[in-house]
Protein backbone atom coordinates (compact mmCIF):
# COMPACT_ATOMS: atom_id res chain seq x y z
CA UNK A 1 0.00 0.00 0.00
CA UNK A 2 1.38 3.37 -0.98
CA UNK A 3 1.07 6.10 1.61
CA UNK A 4 1.63 9.77 0.88
CA UNK A 5 1.81 12.60 3.35
CA UNK A 6 0.68 16.10 2.55
CA UNK A 7 -0.12 19.35 4.30
CA UNK A 8 -3.74 19.88 5.29
CA UNK A 9 -5.24 23.09 3.92
CA UNK A 10 -7.78 25.21 5.85
CA UNK A 11 -10.37 24.46 3.16
CA UNK A 12 -10.18 20.82 4.29
CA UNK A 13 -11.41 21.57 7.82
CA UNK A 14 -14.60 19.59 7.31
CA UNK A 15 -12.64 16.50 6.19
CA UNK A 16 -10.24 16.77 9.12
CA UNK A 17 -13.10 17.37 11.56
CA UNK A 18 -14.77 14.12 10.50
CA UNK A 19 -11.48 12.19 10.62
CA UNK A 20 -10.55 13.65 14.03
CA UNK A 21 -13.94 12.74 15.49
CA UNK A 22 -13.79 9.22 14.08
CA UNK A 23 -10.26 8.45 15.23
CA UNK A 24 -10.66 10.00 18.68
CA UNK A 25 -13.91 8.11 19.19
CA UNK A 26 -12.37 4.82 18.06
CA UNK A 27 -9.41 5.34 20.39
CA UNK A 28 -11.35 6.30 23.51
CA UNK A 29 -14.79 4.69 23.16
CA UNK A 30 -15.74 2.99 26.43
CA UNK A 31 -13.54 5.25 28.58
CA UNK A 32 -16.36 7.70 29.33
CA UNK A 33 -20.11 8.05 28.92
CA UNK A 34 -21.58 8.46 25.44
CA UNK A 35 -22.82 11.90 26.48
CA UNK A 36 -19.35 12.99 27.58
CA UNK A 37 -17.78 11.61 24.39
CA UNK A 38 -20.26 13.34 22.08
CA UNK A 39 -19.89 16.62 23.93
CA UNK A 40 -16.08 16.42 23.76
CA UNK A 41 -16.08 15.61 20.04
CA UNK A 42 -18.36 18.55 19.28
CA UNK A 43 -16.40 20.98 21.45
CA UNK A 44 -12.89 20.15 20.24
CA UNK A 45 -13.36 18.78 16.73
CA UNK A 46 -16.09 20.99 15.29
CA UNK A 47 -15.38 22.50 11.87
CA UNK A 48 -14.80 26.12 13.05
CA UNK A 49 -12.35 24.92 15.74
CA UNK A 50 -10.47 22.72 13.28
CA UNK A 51 -10.38 25.52 10.70
CA UNK A 52 -8.94 27.88 13.34
CA UNK A 53 -6.20 25.32 14.08
CA UNK A 54 -5.45 24.90 10.36
CA UNK A 55 -5.21 28.67 9.91
CA UNK A 56 -2.67 28.95 12.74
CA UNK A 57 0.58 29.58 10.86
CA UNK A 58 2.59 28.19 13.82
CA UNK A 59 0.79 24.83 13.64
CA UNK A 60 1.80 21.98 11.33
CA UNK A 61 -0.96 19.65 10.12
CA UNK A 62 -0.55 16.74 7.72
CA UNK A 63 -2.74 13.99 6.30
CA UNK A 64 -1.57 10.47 5.61
CA UNK A 65 -3.28 9.44 2.36
CA UNK A 66 -3.99 5.89 1.14
CA UNK A 67 -6.17 5.11 -1.87
CA UNK A 68 -6.78 8.87 -2.31
CA UNK A 69 -8.38 9.07 1.16
CA UNK A 70 -7.07 10.55 4.43
CA UNK A 71 -6.42 7.63 6.78
CA UNK A 72 -4.51 9.48 9.49
CA UNK A 73 -3.22 12.84 10.53
CA UNK A 74 -0.66 14.59 12.68
CA UNK A 75 -0.61 18.01 14.30
CA UNK A 76 2.41 19.58 15.98
CA UNK A 77 3.36 23.02 17.19
CA UNK A 78 5.87 24.89 19.30
CA UNK A 79 3.63 25.38 22.30
CA UNK A 80 4.34 25.72 26.00
CA UNK A 81 0.84 26.40 27.33
CA UNK A 82 0.02 23.02 28.83
CA UNK A 83 3.34 22.14 30.43
CA UNK A 84 5.07 25.11 32.09
CA UNK A 85 8.19 23.13 33.02
CA UNK A 86 9.02 22.58 29.34
CA UNK A 87 9.71 26.32 28.91
CA UNK A 88 13.29 25.65 29.98
CA UNK A 89 14.04 24.38 26.47
CA UNK A 90 13.17 25.09 22.86
CA UNK A 91 10.39 22.52 22.60
CA UNK A 92 7.86 21.25 20.09
CA UNK A 93 4.66 19.46 21.07
CA UNK A 94 3.13 16.56 19.19
CA UNK A 95 -0.50 17.54 19.69
CA UNK A 96 -2.27 14.77 17.76
CA UNK A 97 -1.34 11.62 15.90
CA UNK A 98 -4.27 9.42 14.90
CA UNK A 99 -4.76 6.67 12.34
CA UNK A 100 -8.06 5.15 11.17
CA UNK A 101 -8.29 1.82 13.01
CA UNK A 102 -8.55 -0.24 9.80
CA UNK A 103 -5.12 1.14 8.83
CA UNK A 104 -3.33 0.38 12.11
CA UNK A 105 -0.23 -1.75 11.69
CA UNK A 106 0.57 -0.55 8.17
CA UNK A 107 3.45 1.79 9.04
CA UNK A 108 1.43 4.99 8.70
CA UNK A 109 2.00 6.22 12.24
CA UNK A 110 5.72 5.60 11.76
CA UNK A 111 5.77 7.77 8.64
CA UNK A 112 3.98 10.60 10.43
CA UNK A 113 6.26 10.23 13.43
CA UNK A 114 9.31 10.41 11.15
CA UNK A 115 7.94 13.66 9.71
CA UNK A 116 7.55 15.09 13.21
CA UNK A 117 11.00 14.01 14.39
CA UNK A 118 12.66 15.30 11.21
CA UNK A 119 10.97 18.66 11.73
CA UNK A 120 12.08 18.78 15.36
CA UNK A 121 15.70 17.97 14.51
CA UNK A 122 15.92 20.18 11.40
CA UNK A 123 14.53 23.14 13.35
CA UNK A 124 16.95 22.57 16.23
CA UNK A 125 14.43 21.84 18.96
CA UNK A 126 15.98 20.67 22.21
CA UNK A 127 13.04 18.52 23.24
CA UNK A 128 9.97 16.96 21.64
CA UNK A 129 7.02 16.30 23.93
CA UNK A 130 3.46 15.02 23.95
CA UNK A 131 0.58 14.06 26.19
CA UNK A 132 -0.63 10.46 26.28
CA UNK A 133 -3.50 9.01 28.29
CA UNK A 134 -2.22 7.14 31.33
CA UNK A 135 -4.04 3.94 30.28
CA UNK A 136 -3.23 4.04 26.54
CA UNK A 137 -0.44 1.50 26.83
CA UNK A 138 -0.34 0.87 23.08
CA UNK A 139 0.41 4.54 22.37
CA UNK A 140 2.89 4.71 25.24
CA UNK A 141 4.74 1.72 23.79
CA UNK A 142 4.78 3.35 20.35
CA UNK A 143 6.31 6.56 21.70
CA UNK A 144 8.84 4.66 23.81
CA UNK A 145 10.12 3.02 20.61
CA UNK A 146 11.09 6.54 19.51
CA UNK A 147 12.95 7.23 22.73
CA UNK A 148 10.21 9.14 24.53
CA UNK A 149 10.06 8.74 28.29
CA UNK A 150 7.50 9.62 30.93
CA UNK A 151 8.63 13.00 32.26
CA UNK A 152 7.10 12.36 35.67
CA UNK A 153 4.57 15.10 34.98
CA UNK A 154 0.94 14.82 33.99
CA UNK A 155 -2.21 16.85 33.68
CA UNK A 156 -5.95 16.35 33.92
CA UNK A 157 -7.55 15.55 30.55
CA UNK A 158 -11.25 15.09 31.33
CA UNK A 159 -13.62 13.95 28.63
CA UNK A 160 -16.71 15.85 29.65
CA UNK A 161 -17.41 14.96 33.26
CA UNK A 162 -15.24 11.84 33.10
CA UNK A 163 -11.91 12.50 34.84
CA UNK A 164 -8.84 11.25 32.99
CA UNK A 165 -5.13 11.99 33.22
CA UNK A 166 -2.52 12.38 30.50
CA UNK A 167 1.15 11.79 31.14
CA UNK A 168 3.68 14.17 29.58
CA UNK A 169 6.26 12.22 27.59
CA UNK A 170 9.42 13.84 26.30
CA UNK A 171 12.51 13.13 24.27
CA UNK A 172 15.62 15.23 24.47
CA UNK A 173 17.21 15.68 21.06
CA UNK A 174 20.95 15.16 21.26
CA UNK A 175 21.94 16.46 17.86
CA UNK A 176 20.97 20.06 18.55
CA UNK A 177 23.89 22.46 18.36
Amino acid sequence: MEISIRKIEPAEAEILSALAKQTFYDTFVGTCTDEDMNSFLEEYFNVPQIKKELEDTDSFNFFAIADNQPVGYIRFKEDYNGFAYIKKWKAIELKRLYIVKEFHGKGIAQQLMALFMDHAINNKYEVAWLGVWEFNFKAQGFYKKYGFEDSGYGHPFPIGNTPQTDRWYWKFLKNVQ
